[in-house]
């Protein structure tokens, strides 16, 4: 069996105060993968990104990306290679005094091996890129405007744009259309699985939106409850390019309410909770 893009391995986190977030979890994630993570609020989704991105360190476990320890327990990174990072949030947060296309251009800035000829290319090549992308979203002729300028929707299809310029070979999602009203969500559904057939990045998505996760991921995680660890993994069976229209079939929504039974499932305390509570009785 080949190496995973992503690994996790006998992770547990542990929050200042001793509060447990995840426990003793693993999941693996191969090159390419659409993953997405659903389950109770506070489970433990946006951990596991922070620990993929290297924004956070495990108590215990290792987290490797491309085979480099991104995140070890004792602050250190070994082996591998680096990889590139597109990030997206709920917050698609831009810069007011930047236009879009500025915006979208941050990462070639600041990112190897865009950002040594940033200077001679931000005009030229660089821009050409930005306008490309966003014209593939829909916001042709907005690359001039401020982010004030911009609706919500017109905003977060910006936020791909910039979590894409730099061809990042891992993509994080954390929730990027939650703030979206129910269209908007769709046609940026439509948008994100559009650009992912394109560019094949492995992509971790965190979301609290079932039909999101089966519209858009390759395979779903189910979490429990926190202490947080990975329950269940769901392949999401139906062909690419999926279709609002499709979203609506009998055996989507069978799918979507297995996901959502399961969760309910994952509410209750867990056995190791239950046995916990009567020791400590």
């Amino acid at each position: 069996m080949n190496d995973p893009f992503i690994q996790l391995s006998d992770v547990t986190l542990r929050y200042g105060g001793g509060t447990v977030a995840l426990s003793n979890t693993d999941l693996r994630i191969e090159q390419g993968d659409f993953v997405a993570l659903v389950g109770p609020s506070g489970c433990g989704k946006s951990t596991i990104l922070k620990l993929v991105g290297g924004l956070l360190k495990p108590s215990s476990g290792g987290v490797l990306v491309a085979r480099r320890e991104v995140a070890a327990a004792d602050g250190t990174s070994r082996g591998g290679q680096r990889v590139r990072i597109g990030l997206a949030f709920q917050n698609p947060t831009m810069l007011p005094w930047l236009t879009i296309r500025e915006n979208v251009m941050i990462p070639l800035k600041i990112v190897d091996p865009f950002r040594q000829d940033y200077a001679k290319k931000k005009k030229g090549e660089y821009a050409d890129r930005a306008e490309a992308l966003l014209a593939q979203v829909g916001l042709k002729g907005f690359g001039d405007k401020r982010p004030w300028q911009l609706s919500g929707g017109m905003l977060q299809r910006a936020s791909l744009c910039r979590a894409l310029v730099h061809e990042p070979q891992l993509l994080l999602l954390d929730e990027p259309f939650g703030a979206l009203d129910q269209f908007t969500r769709e046609e940026l559904w439509d948008i994100m699985q559009a650009l992912w057939i394109r560019q094949r990045p492995t992509v971790l998505l965190v979301t609290h939106d079932l039909r999101e996760s089966a519209y858009l991921a390759n395979r779903i995680c189910v979490m429990s409850s926190r202490p947080g660890r990975i329950l269940e993994e769901r392949e999401v069976p139906f062909a690419r390019p999926r279709t609002l229209e499709s979203s609506y079939s009998p055996e989507f929504a069978t799918l979507v309410q297995d996901l959502r039974m399961r969760i309910a499932h994952a509410r209750s305390p867990s056995d190791t909770e239950t046995i916990e509570a009567g020791a400590s009785a």
